[in-house]
Order: structure tokens, then sequence, then C-alpha cells
């Protein structure tokens, strides 16, 4: 496993996500995913999964200081004083006394973002999340949102990407600040399988389309939170460690395949940015 550094949090490179497993999937699935080797489970409130979670967490029984684990406050708990009523709804039903990440799932227009932001680094301050970000922020979003908190404090913008979908923008953003970008989605929800490109640039390594797609989100230094109901792929996923895309493979993904093909963008989605 490799590790994203930022700002004091040490992020392993690839995590789990656990975005439309049922409790049961979803108990089962992270107690089976940290037995691999997993030590990075992404959550949410609106999964409707916290609960489950924290139960397969225990179930695997791995040390919880050797989790990173996150959860999302979602927008209808943006208030002050119910996001961090919120934040410590989702800790009992995890199970546990602090997030390794807090995140805003999606921006809310109708909040003002530095009343989030407060509650958001009240919940840090009090020790219920070791750290802080958000999620599906566009970059006019996140040039407020470090202005009211100052650099230093977000340590992610967790958002869609993966080879069908340019992020350039964003990515160059973040990097200015030096924020992490976390991919969510990053095999558009199984749309890599089949590929002809990532099938092609897979075979001369011996892995299949998944696999490249997540060799070249890390070797962009982007973390990546797959989700799958299956074991089998969930192991072929995490098998993305024994080899690197050549420079030629990167610039083929890059200019080949990267274009505006979104699979998830919601009616209350934010004026996304340009590639």
């Amino acid at each position: 496993m490799t590790y994203n550094e930022v700002f004091g949090a040490r992020i392993p490179s690839l995590g789990f996500g656990t975005f439309r497993l049922a409790p049961p999937q979803a108990r089962h699935m992270v107690s089976e995913a940290l037995g691999m080797g997993y030590r990075h489970i992404d959550t949410a409130q609106m999964y409707g999964n916290e609960e489950a979670v924290g139960q397969g967490l225990r179930d695997a029984g791995v040390a919880r200081e050797d989790v990173f684990l996150t959860t999302k406050v979602w927008p209808d708990r943006f208030r002050a004083g119910d996001l961090e009523r919120s934040a410590d709804e989702s800790l009992q039903r995890l199970g546990t006394d602090y997030v390794d990440l807090l995140l805003l799932h999606w921006p809310n227009p109708e909040v003002d973002l530095s009343e989030t932001l407060g509650a958001l680094v009240r919940v840090k301050e009090q020790g219920k999340a070791r750290h802080i970000g958000v999620s599906n922020f566009t970059n006019a979003l996140l040039e407020r949102a470090v202005a009211i908190c100052g650099e230093g404090v977000l340590v992610t913008n967790q958002v869609e990407y993966h080879p069908f979908l340019s992020q350039r923008s964003v990515k160059r953003k973040l990097a200015e600040y030096g924020m992490a970008m976390t991919a969510y989605c990053p095999l558009a929800q199984g749309k890599v399988l089949g590929d002809p490109g990532l099938r092609e640039i897979g075979r001369q390594y011996g892995k299949n389309e998944a696999q490249v797609a997540l060799r070249w989100l890390l070797e962009q230094d982007v973390v990546a939170i797959p989700r799958t109901s299956k074991a089998d792929n969930a192991k072929r996923n995490l098998n993305v460690f024994d080899f690197s895309l050549s420079t030629d493979d990167m610039r083929r993904i890059d200019d080949g395949l990267q274009g505006e093909a979104r699979v998830v963008n919601p009616s209350f989605a934010p004026d996304w940015d340009r590639p």
C-alpha cells in the first residue's frame, strides 16, 4: 500500500468505497476488504450503511487506529449546530469516537459556506474528526473554502474522476493549495471494463482494464476509492502495486480517453468546471 501525506493526514492511496452497498453487503464487504489488506474505508450519511460499515470494521478485527475511516455530511445538515449533531450521530452509528476524515458531501448554496465550514472546523477541534475536507466542490467553491479556513486545513476534495472524465483544472487547483484529490467512481461504475484502449494497455502488464484505470490514478498521486460488491473484484482492485504504467501508456489514456463523460450528475450538482 502507498500513502498520500497531506497536512498531517496519511491517507492510504487505495480505499474501499461503500456507495450503494446495502447494509448486509456493506458489513460483509468491509470485513472482507480489511481482511485483504485495505486500510481505507469510505462511507457517508446518505449511503444509509454507516452502522453496517462500523460492524464490518469490528468483524475484521483490525485495530481502529490502523484504518483510515471517512464519512460525509449530507447538505441538509450544514447549519451550525446541526452539522455537529450529525457528526455525533455518524460516530454513534459507526461505533467509533472519531473518523479520520469528515467531508461535506455536496455544496449547499442555501447555507452560507462560512457557517458550514465553521461547524466542520469545530468538529475537528473537538477531536471527532482527525481531518476535514470537501466533496464535489468546483474551483470557485474551493477558493472560497480555503479563503475561509486558511490553507493547510482542508486535506482533500473528493470528486468523480476516471479515464473518461477530465479533471485537469480541478487537479491543478488542488495542487496549488497542496491538497489531495480523491477519486470516486474511479472505474466509471464499471464502464472501464470492456474499453478496448484500456484492455490493450492491460495486456502488456497482465492486468485488466480496472487495474489499469486504478494504476493511472495512483500514478497521478490521486487517492482512489473503488466500490464493488464482489470479493474477487475487490482483491483484483487491490492488486495494482506491482506494476507501473509507462509514460507512453499514461499519455495514451490522458490524450485518448479523457472527456466529459460523468456518471454522477444529479440535479443539485454545481456548475462543473470545464477541463
